[in-house]
């Protein structure tokens, strides 16, 4: 069967990862078009397209608007439009609009991301296909009804319960209540905050596990009906429901119980008909697993499963996108060594948390070598954006070893210069040295019962950072940095 390939690809989103899908399209031997809001004109994408559309001044509106991705992609003869993640990777009324359009979208299925995106809809999907879900109700009513039901639900199965948008995703959209008074507290505030964020103010309770392990298993799938995973991601550790550290494969310890987990995703992709790159995510704990949902898109922590399986899975999405069948069938998947991936934003862990926006990057420099991948944006100058997210890199490391992954881990914190904002390097740092990290012992409540973590020294002065960058160009003649 002869390949099909796209001319060229629209990059419907900014940033780190419109930068590395535009490296996937070129490599696959195909032209890129980059699309900028105002803030972004400087942009690395920018830069790296064979083409770039200015969409708007933005801030964020114009990457969210429809129209605007569809007549860039026209105007410039893409075939094809490429979401990433975020803005309008899992709307359905862009895929939906792409097709019409006569554009192919690099996603499942319309119909799948509605089902998908809809999590009370997709539970009872994984409910029909035998796959374990943490008891849940259907949407709540609005009203004195819905809080009846809610109380309800809460008498059977208990307090902690988990207040979650139907329309949800990405860790947004979650409230945890202890009790009757929280319940009822809280669920006005989050149906107006569901409202706000997904334009769907219903809700819906999930019975709490506590302390589980957050993993997750990478599908792909073709129009042809080929269905494969990737393996596992172990994805605890967590902020605000929000993943800050990503390892593959999981932390289990336990190949029967990560083989019925696999083996469930593969069930889920199958009874949904999934086409494309998809990620199926469960809780995990005493051995018993339950479904949680499926990410209808490219995940930010892909690359540890590529970094373990040598595939490339932006351009297996190009592939299956293009109509060709899938290159590789499950017994091709061979999965070695451990990878860990940590964003490094521009971000106050002491504050927390806080973005340092406005700031810029004076002084950047990044670790390499052996085992070492970054995925990033940031460069001398680069300034720390006010409207968008704060990442500076993804720092992806790869070890034949848990140990030598972790210990790898620190060389290359330790490696980065940055000169300029604060950053999450020094609080990373904390964590590699934390004994139950370097056992492999975390679920979701870690950052909860590691709160000593924070308790880190302030990163090296600036002044003293120059001091040694200026040092260093005298002792070599040059600067070792600007290369």
């Amino acid at each position: 069967m002869k390949k099909v390939r796209f001319k060229k690809v629209l990059v419907a989103n900014r940033g780190e990862i419109a930068s590395r899908i535009i490296r996937a399209i070129q490599e696959w031997g195909s032209e890129a078009v980059a699309v900028y809001e105002t803030p972004d004109n400087e942009a690395r994408h920018v830069v790296q397209a064979n083409e770039a559309v200015w969409i708007g001044d933005g801030p964020c509106r114009d990457y969210l608007n429809v129209e605007k991705m569809i007549d860039a992609a026209k105007k410039t003869g893409a075939e094809a439009i490429h979401p990433g993640y975020g803005f309008l990777a899992e709307n359905p009324a862009f895929a939906q609009a792409c097709r019409e359009a006569g554009l192919t979208f690099i996603g499942p299925p319309t119909q799948v991301i509605k089902w998908l995106g809809n999590k009370v809809m997709a539970r009872k999907i994984m409910q029909e296909a035998g796959i374990p879900v943490v008891p849940g109700t259907d949407p709540l009513p609005l009203g004195d009804e819905g809080q009846q039901v809610a109380l309800a639900f809460c008498k059977e199965h208990g307090y902690p319960v988990v207040i979650k948008a139907v329309a949800g995703g990405g860790g947004r959209g979650i409230r945890m209540v202890q009790n009757e008074e929280e319940l009822l507290a809280q669920l006005p505030i989050a149906i107006a905050e569901a409202k706000a964020a997904f334009n769907d103010p219903r809700v819906y309770l999930e019975k709490f596990l506590p302390s589980p392990k957050h993993i997750e298993v990478q599908i792909l799938g073709d129009e042809h009906g080929n269905v494969i995973h990737l393996g596992t991601r172990d994805c605890s550790i967590q902020r605000r429901h929000q993943k800050l550290v990503e390892i593959a494969p999981d932390m289990l310890n336990d190949e029967e119980s990560t083989r019925k987990i696999c083996q469930a995703a593969l069930m889920a992709a199958k009874k949904v008909g999934y086409v494309n790159a998809g990620t199926v995510e469960f809780l995990v704990r005493d051995k018993e697993f339950y479904f949680l949902e499926i990410n209808t898109r490219l995940q930010v922590e892909h690359t540890v499963t590529e970094m373990i399986s040598g595939v490339d899975i932006v351009r297996a999405q190009l592939e299956i996108a293009a109509g060709n069948p899938l290159p590789l069938t499950q017994d091709d998947i061979v999965l070695r060594g451990y990878a860990i991936e940590m964003r490094i934003n521009a971000e106050d862990p002491k504050n927390n948390f806080m973005p340092e926006a406005g700031k810029k990057v004076l002084v950047y420099y990044s670790p390499g070598g052996f085992g070492i991948r970054l995925d990033g944006c940031a460069y001398p100058g680069y300034v720390v954006p006010q409207a968008y997210d704060s990442l500076l890199v993804k720092l992806t490391v790869y070890g034949l070893t848990w140990e030598e992954a972790v210990h790898r881990l620190k060389r290359a914190l330790k490696g980065f210069i940055i000169v300029g904002p604060k950053t999450t390097i020094p609080f990373y740092l904390q964590i590699v040295d934390d004994p139950d990290f370097r056992k492999g012992i975390f679920s979701t409540d870690y950052l909860e019962t590691h709160q000593h973590l924070l308790n880190y020294k302030d990163e090296e002065p600036e002044v003293s950072k120059i001091s040694k960058l200026i040092a260093e160009i005298h002792h070599r003649g040059f600067n070792p940095y600007a290369i």
